[in-house]
């Protein structure tokens, strides 16, 4: 009996791994996308954060999307270009719903600015 929770115990903890690594990685192309559909010419910066939010939306759920917080802003680089930054923070859902969201998560996306 005592095993057997111990592997129950050890299943959920890599599940809620599983859980943080995939939302990661969705979080990131997502902010990569905000910060590409920014960087076009008629598209003005602030909107790469609300594109952000909507494609986590799409990915996964409207629960997650609400749990980021995304800013898109124009920085200059070391070399002159101008880029598009988005930043998003949150927390990723856990499994055990008594814990509650305790795994933090950043992501950064970056694309070059278009010439009007």
């Amino acid at each position: 009996m005592l095993v057997g929770a111990l592997i129950v115990a050890l299943l959920l903890a890599v599940l809620q791994i599983a859980v943080y690594v995939h939302l990661r990685n969705v979080v990131v192309a997502s902010a990569q996308e905000g910060a590409r559909y920014a960087a076009d010419a008629d598209v003005p910066t602030a909107a790469g954060a609300g594109r952000t939010l909507e494609v986590v939306g799409q990915a996964t759920s409207a629960g997650t999307a609400a749990g980021l917080s995304c800013t898109s802003v124009q920085e200059v680089d070391g070399s002159g270009l101008t880029l598009v930054v988005v930043r998003c923070t949150g927390a990723v859902p856990s499994i055990f719903a008594a814990l509650g969201e305790l795994l933090p998560l950043q992501a950064t996306g970056r694309a070059v600015e278009e010439a009007p």
